[in-house]
Protein backbone atom coordinates (compact mmCIF):
# COMPACT_ATOMS: atom_id res chain seq x y z
CA UNK A 1 0.00 0.00 0.00
CA UNK A 2 1.48 3.43 -0.93
CA UNK A 3 2.55 5.90 1.72
CA UNK A 4 0.01 8.54 2.68
CA UNK A 5 0.90 11.92 1.12
CA UNK A 6 1.98 14.77 3.36
CA UNK A 7 -0.68 17.19 2.06
CA UNK A 8 -3.13 18.62 4.55
CA UNK A 9 -6.20 16.42 4.38
CA UNK A 10 -8.54 18.80 6.16
CA UNK A 11 -6.90 22.16 5.66
CA UNK A 12 -10.09 24.02 6.51
CA UNK A 13 -10.42 22.56 9.99
CA UNK A 14 -9.52 24.68 13.00
CA UNK A 15 -6.44 23.94 15.09
CA UNK A 16 -7.23 22.66 18.56
CA UNK A 17 -6.14 25.87 20.29
CA UNK A 18 -8.59 27.90 18.19
CA UNK A 19 -11.69 26.09 19.42
CA UNK A 20 -12.72 27.35 22.83
CA UNK A 21 -9.18 27.37 24.18
CA UNK A 22 -6.61 24.60 24.69
CA UNK A 23 -8.20 21.24 25.44
CA UNK A 24 -11.76 22.43 24.92
CA UNK A 25 -14.01 19.94 23.08
CA UNK A 26 -14.90 20.81 19.52
CA UNK A 27 -17.96 18.55 19.72
CA UNK A 28 -19.55 17.32 22.92
CA UNK A 29 -22.30 15.01 24.16
CA UNK A 30 -23.73 16.10 27.50
CA UNK A 31 -25.71 13.46 29.40
CA UNK A 32 -27.34 12.08 26.26
CA UNK A 33 -29.59 9.03 26.34
CA UNK A 34 -31.40 7.17 23.58
CA UNK A 35 -33.96 4.37 23.85
CA UNK A 36 -35.61 2.33 21.14
CA UNK A 37 -38.72 0.17 20.98
CA UNK A 38 -39.13 -3.06 22.92
CA UNK A 39 -36.74 -1.93 25.63
CA UNK A 40 -33.62 -1.62 23.46
CA UNK A 41 -31.13 0.93 24.78
CA UNK A 42 -28.73 2.84 22.57
CA UNK A 43 -27.14 5.22 25.07
CA UNK A 44 -27.45 5.83 28.81
CA UNK A 45 -26.36 9.21 30.19
CA UNK A 46 -23.34 9.45 27.88
CA UNK A 47 -21.07 12.47 28.32
CA UNK A 48 -18.11 12.67 25.96
CA UNK A 49 -16.05 15.50 24.51
CA UNK A 50 -13.96 15.28 21.34
CA UNK A 51 -11.14 17.72 20.69
CA UNK A 52 -9.88 19.05 17.39
CA UNK A 53 -6.68 17.29 16.38
CA UNK A 54 -7.49 14.10 18.28
CA UNK A 55 -8.56 10.62 17.16
CA UNK A 56 -10.91 8.71 19.45
CA UNK A 57 -12.29 5.17 19.16
CA UNK A 58 -15.42 3.61 20.61
CA UNK A 59 -14.95 -0.12 21.13
CA UNK A 60 -17.50 -2.63 22.36
CA UNK A 61 -19.60 -5.64 21.32
CA UNK A 62 -22.27 -5.42 18.64
CA UNK A 63 -25.37 -3.70 19.98
CA UNK A 64 -23.45 -1.85 22.68
CA UNK A 65 -24.43 1.60 21.43
CA UNK A 66 -21.38 2.66 19.42
CA UNK A 67 -23.29 3.43 16.24
CA UNK A 68 -26.07 5.14 18.20
CA UNK A 69 -23.52 7.51 19.72
CA UNK A 70 -22.00 8.23 16.31
CA UNK A 71 -25.41 8.91 14.79
CA UNK A 72 -26.34 11.31 17.57
CA UNK A 73 -22.97 13.01 17.27
CA UNK A 74 -23.58 13.38 13.54
CA UNK A 75 -27.11 14.76 13.99
CA UNK A 76 -28.57 11.74 12.23
CA UNK A 77 -30.45 10.65 15.34
CA UNK A 78 -31.92 12.93 18.04
CA UNK A 79 -31.24 12.11 21.70
CA UNK A 80 -34.16 11.50 24.03
CA UNK A 81 -32.36 13.44 26.73
CA UNK A 82 -29.23 15.53 26.93
CA UNK A 83 -27.47 18.07 24.76
CA UNK A 84 -25.11 18.06 21.76
CA UNK A 85 -22.69 20.96 21.27
CA UNK A 86 -20.56 21.72 18.23
CA UNK A 87 -17.98 24.49 18.12
CA UNK A 88 -19.59 26.32 21.05
CA UNK A 89 -23.15 26.03 19.72
CA UNK A 90 -25.92 23.73 20.91
CA UNK A 91 -27.10 21.73 17.88
CA UNK A 92 -29.54 19.12 19.18
CA UNK A 93 -33.18 20.01 18.60
CA UNK A 94 -32.49 21.95 15.40
CA UNK A 95 -35.04 21.78 12.60
CA UNK A 96 -34.11 19.24 9.92
CA UNK A 97 -33.06 21.90 7.44
CA UNK A 98 -30.71 23.47 9.98
CA UNK A 99 -29.36 20.04 11.01
CA UNK A 100 -28.72 19.20 7.36
CA UNK A 101 -26.81 22.46 6.93
CA UNK A 102 -24.58 21.60 9.90
CA UNK A 103 -23.93 18.13 8.48
CA UNK A 104 -23.07 19.48 5.04
CA UNK A 105 -20.75 22.20 6.30
CA UNK A 106 -19.04 20.75 9.37
CA UNK A 107 -19.38 16.97 9.49
CA UNK A 108 -17.98 14.07 7.48
CA UNK A 109 -19.14 10.45 7.53
CA UNK A 110 -17.49 7.18 6.51
CA UNK A 111 -19.44 3.93 6.76
CA UNK A 112 -18.48 0.27 6.50
CA UNK A 113 -20.74 -0.20 3.47
CA UNK A 114 -19.00 2.64 1.54
CA UNK A 115 -22.32 4.17 0.37
CA UNK A 116 -21.13 5.02 -3.14
CA UNK A 117 -23.57 5.63 -6.00
CA UNK A 118 -23.01 2.71 -8.43
CA UNK A 119 -23.66 4.67 -11.63
CA UNK A 120 -21.26 7.50 -10.75
CA UNK A 121 -17.50 7.52 -11.21
CA UNK A 122 -15.16 7.97 -8.26
CA UNK A 123 -14.80 11.64 -9.12
CA UNK A 124 -18.55 12.12 -9.42
CA UNK A 125 -19.16 10.35 -6.09
CA UNK A 126 -16.79 12.75 -4.38
CA UNK A 127 -18.40 15.73 -6.12
CA UNK A 128 -21.79 14.80 -4.60
CA UNK A 129 -20.66 16.25 -1.26
CA UNK A 130 -19.72 19.52 -2.98
CA UNK A 131 -22.97 19.82 -4.90
CA UNK A 132 -24.77 19.81 -1.55
CA UNK A 133 -22.76 22.95 -0.76
CA UNK A 134 -23.62 24.52 -4.12
CA UNK A 135 -20.07 24.01 -5.38
CA UNK A 136 -20.02 22.80 -8.96
CA UNK A 137 -18.26 23.01 -12.29
CA UNK A 138 -14.50 23.18 -12.59
CA UNK A 139 -14.04 24.13 -8.94
CA UNK A 140 -15.84 21.00 -7.75
CA UNK A 141 -13.92 18.83 -10.20
CA UNK A 142 -10.61 20.29 -9.06
CA UNK A 143 -11.40 19.73 -5.38
CA UNK A 144 -12.63 16.19 -6.04
CA UNK A 145 -9.46 15.33 -7.96
CA UNK A 146 -7.32 16.74 -5.16
CA UNK A 147 -9.21 14.65 -2.57
CA UNK A 148 -8.75 11.52 -4.68
CA UNK A 149 -5.03 12.24 -5.01
CA UNK A 150 -4.75 12.43 -1.23
CA UNK A 151 -6.12 8.88 -0.95
CA UNK A 152 -3.89 7.82 -3.88
CA UNK A 153 -6.78 7.27 -6.31
CA UNK A 154 -6.29 10.08 -8.79
CA UNK A 155 -5.69 7.52 -11.53
CA UNK A 156 -9.05 5.87 -10.75
CA UNK A 157 -11.14 9.03 -10.91
CA UNK A 158 -13.06 7.86 -13.97
CA UNK A 159 -13.87 4.37 -12.67
CA UNK A 160 -17.21 3.29 -11.17
CA UNK A 161 -17.46 1.39 -7.86
CA UNK A 162 -17.97 -2.00 -9.56
CA UNK A 163 -14.60 -1.53 -11.25
CA UNK A 164 -12.76 -0.99 -7.95
CA UNK A 165 -11.74 -3.19 -5.04
CA UNK A 166 -13.35 -2.85 -1.62
CA UNK A 167 -10.31 -0.97 -0.35
CA UNK A 168 -10.45 1.46 -3.25
CA UNK A 169 -14.15 2.04 -2.69
CA UNK A 170 -13.52 2.82 0.99
CA UNK A 171 -10.83 5.30 -0.01
CA UNK A 172 -13.27 6.99 -2.41
CA UNK A 173 -15.71 7.21 0.50
CA UNK A 174 -12.95 8.81 2.58
CA UNK A 175 -12.20 11.32 -0.18
CA UNK A 176 -15.90 12.20 -0.33
CA UNK A 177 -16.01 12.68 3.44
CA UNK A 178 -12.91 14.88 3.44
CA UNK A 179 -13.43 16.99 0.32
CA UNK A 180 -15.26 19.79 2.17
CA UNK A 181 -12.74 19.90 5.06
CA UNK A 182 -15.07 18.80 7.88
CA UNK A 183 -14.43 19.83 11.46
CA UNK A 184 -15.61 16.42 12.71
CA UNK A 185 -15.12 13.13 10.88
CA UNK A 186 -17.09 10.09 12.04
CA UNK A 187 -16.24 6.58 10.82
CA UNK A 188 -18.41 3.53 11.56
CA UNK A 189 -16.38 0.31 11.23
CA UNK A 190 -14.26 1.85 8.42
CA UNK A 191 -11.94 -1.18 8.22
CA UNK A 192 -14.57 -3.87 8.77
CA UNK A 193 -14.59 -5.12 5.17
CA UNK A 194 -10.93 -4.50 4.35
CA UNK A 195 -7.82 -6.65 4.35
CA UNK A 196 -5.15 -5.94 6.95
CA UNK A 197 -2.90 -3.80 4.76
CA UNK A 198 -5.72 -1.66 3.36
CA UNK A 199 -7.23 -1.32 6.82
CA UNK A 200 -3.92 -0.02 8.15
CA UNK A 201 -3.77 2.48 5.29
CA UNK A 202 -7.28 3.75 6.08
CA UNK A 203 -6.45 4.08 9.78
CA UNK A 204 -3.33 6.06 8.89
CA UNK A 205 -5.43 8.39 6.74
CA UNK A 206 -7.83 8.92 9.62
CA UNK A 207 -4.94 9.63 11.99
CA UNK A 208 -3.50 12.19 9.58
CA UNK A 209 -6.93 13.75 9.26
CA UNK A 210 -6.94 14.30 13.01
CA UNK A 211 -3.40 15.63 13.01
CA UNK A 212 -4.46 18.20 10.43
CA UNK A 213 -7.09 19.63 12.77
CA UNK A 214 -10.28 17.57 12.68
CA UNK A 215 -11.88 15.69 15.55
CA UNK A 216 -11.99 12.06 14.36
CA UNK A 217 -14.33 9.58 16.06
CA UNK A 218 -14.64 5.96 14.99
CA UNK A 219 -16.66 2.99 16.12
CA UNK A 220 -14.70 -0.20 15.55
CA UNK A 221 -13.82 -3.76 16.54
CA UNK A 222 -10.41 -3.53 14.84
CA UNK A 223 -7.52 -4.22 17.27
CA UNK A 224 -5.20 -2.27 14.95
CA UNK A 225 -7.11 0.92 15.75
CA UNK A 226 -5.92 0.72 19.35
CA UNK A 227 -2.39 1.47 18.14
CA UNK A 228 -3.28 4.75 16.43
CA UNK A 229 -6.02 6.42 18.49
CA UNK A 230 -5.36 8.99 21.19
CA UNK A 231 -8.21 7.82 23.43
CA UNK A 232 -10.10 4.53 23.52
CA UNK A 233 -13.51 4.08 25.15
CA UNK A 234 -15.46 0.89 25.76
CA UNK A 235 -19.24 0.65 25.45
CA UNK A 236 -21.66 -1.95 26.74
CA UNK A 237 -25.43 -1.71 27.05
CA UNK A 238 -25.37 1.98 26.19
CA UNK A 239 -22.86 3.00 28.84
CA UNK A 240 -19.32 4.17 28.18
CA UNK A 241 -16.07 4.26 30.13
CA UNK A 242 -12.34 4.54 29.46
CA UNK A 243 -10.77 1.13 30.19
CA UNK A 244 -7.23 0.07 30.87
CA UNK A 245 -5.48 -0.30 27.51
CA UNK A 246 -4.04 -3.73 28.29
CA UNK A 247 -7.44 -5.02 29.32
CA UNK A 248 -9.03 -3.62 26.16
CA UNK A 249 -6.35 -5.22 23.99
CA UNK A 250 -7.01 -8.58 25.65
CA UNK A 251 -10.73 -8.27 24.94
CA UNK A 252 -10.11 -7.26 21.32
CA UNK A 253 -7.63 -10.02 20.53
CA UNK A 254 -8.78 -12.90 22.75
CA UNK A 255 -12.33 -11.99 23.81
CA UNK A 256 -11.20 -12.44 27.39
CA UNK A 257 -10.46 -10.39 30.50
CA UNK A 258 -12.58 -8.19 32.70
CA UNK A 259 -14.30 -6.49 29.78
CA UNK A 260 -15.64 -9.80 28.47
CA UNK A 261 -18.04 -9.96 31.36
CA UNK A 262 -18.44 -6.24 32.01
Amino acid sequence: MPAVPDESIVSGALPAEAVGGPGAPLVELRHVSKRFGQGAVGAVDVSLGFQAGRMVALFGPSGSGKTTVLHMLGLLLPPDEGEIWLDGRRVDGLAERASAAVRRQSLGFVFQSFGLVPLLTAEENVMVALRLLNIGGDRAREKARAALEIVDLGRRAGHRPAEMSGGEQQRVALARALVHSPKVLMADEPTGELDTATGAYVLDLLRRTARNGAAVVLATHDPAALEVVDTAYFMRDGTVHEPDRAELELWLTEGEGGLAGA
